[in-house]
């Protein structure tokens, strides 16, 4: 009988990734039938609250405010506007509504009072809710437990080592320290992160041994392989191979076994046999719609044509864990701190990232 474990280390994951794919997918597939059902598939929708303008350098984003990317800057959505979407994405299909807003970080006041209410809304529907708003408090996601709030995703990205090399304007520690934030309520975590981003086969190893030493390890754990947007730094870089996913997503199922693992960015130049295959490594978990935020995504017709060709089911809301309970804003316990936390700022530059600045100032 597998056993979760909370102590690989780098040599081990890199020698799970590095086994002969014919192997390493049997192992994956066998552990994967241990834990979860092989045929079904936990379809979430991401929904862009808040669209660019974000003061982080993140080589891979077009929501970067210094890169010119063609990335348009929207204000936060209504509540009224998100429950429209979130009643589209179920009648097509997701079980899970995942909200993003282009924030460093949460900030108390107006716009966070409307994403709680956001978050009461769409719980209502018997839908679970997921956000992503950048690094928070122990109050802030309290705040968000209380409204309703199923999981919260704060992506690692990579290796602490490699991250230095992505992002200059926080530190791996904040993104560590928000997890621990929300693990102090009863909201489940989403950590993930992304490859091909220039980094060594070590860098990935070094991301899946801090998720997996995370006690527990995340619920659910994002694998993204990078879709290099024009007017990033990171524009030039070449596609991931379908086997570097694959051996990506068997690994993170062995060294994770309990984990939802999800098929993330990437899926439109993958073919419906290599998301078979990733499928068959572990993955059991997508994203659906026309969008991720603001790159593009296999229409969610497509995915339910895809699921029905190979006999496989969408899981409904709630089955791994229990609905949370929703408090109304008026009854609520935990109220506004007016918070200042002082999140790290490193002193380094990157190059790529500071050429590519300057390409915009110029222009």
């Amino acid at each position: 009988m597998y056993k979760t474990r909370h102590n690989w280390t780098k040599e081990e994951i890199i020698a799970i990734y590095k086994k002969p794919l014919m192997d390493l997918l049997y192992e994956a597939a066998t552990i994967h039938r241990q834990f979860h059902d092989p045929n079904a598939v936990q379809v979430s929708t991401l929904l862009s609250i808040k669209t660019g303008g974000c003061s982080e350098d993140c080589g891979y984003c077009p929501q970067a405010a210094r890169y010119h990317t063609g990335v348009e800057l929207e204000e936060l959505m209504t509540v009224s506007h998100v429950k429209a979407q979130a009643l589209r994405a179920k009648s097509s299909g997701a079980s899970r509504v995942c909200m993003g807003a282009a924030w460093r970080n949460v900030k108390d006041g107006p716009e966070f009072d409307q994403v709680l209410e956001m978050v009461r809304t769409i719980n209502k529907l018997d839908m679970e809710v997921c956000c992503t708003l950048g690094m928070l408090t122990e109050n802030q996601a309290k705040r968000l437990a209380e409204a309703g709030l199923y999981a919260y995703n704060h992506n690692l990205d990579t290796s602490e080592e490699y991250y230095k090399k992505v992002i200059s304007t926080r530190g791996y520690e904040d993104r560590l320290q928000t997890i621990e934030n929300v693990r102090k309520t009863n909201i489940t975590v989403c950590s993930g992160g992304i490859i091909g981003m220039g980094e060594s086969l070590e860098d990935r190893a070094g991301m899946l041994v801090a998720l997996s030493t995370l006690n527990p390890q995340p619920e659910s754990v994002p694998i993204n392989a990078l879709v290099a947007v024009e007017g990033t730094p990171m524009e030039d870089q070449k596609p991931v191979e379908i086997w570097e996913m694959i051996r990506m997503i068997a690994t993170t199922r062995i060294v994770m076994p309990e984990t939802q693992v999800r098929l993330s960015a990437g899926r439109t130049q993958m073919s419906r046999e290599g998301q078979a295959m990733c499928f068959f490594a572990g993955a059991n978990s997508i994203f659906a719609g026309d969008k991720l935020l603001t790159t593009p995504n296999p229409n969610i017709n497509e995915d339910m044509m895809m699921f029905e060709m190979l006999g496989m089911r969408t899981q409904k809301p709630f089955e791994k864990h229990a609905q949370p309970t929703t408090t109304e804003a008026e009854d609520s316990k935990y109220v506004a701190l007016g918070e200042n936390p002082k999140w790290t700022r490193p002193e380094h530059k990157i190059e790529r990232n500071e050429n590519k600045r300057k390409t915009k100032i110029k222009e």
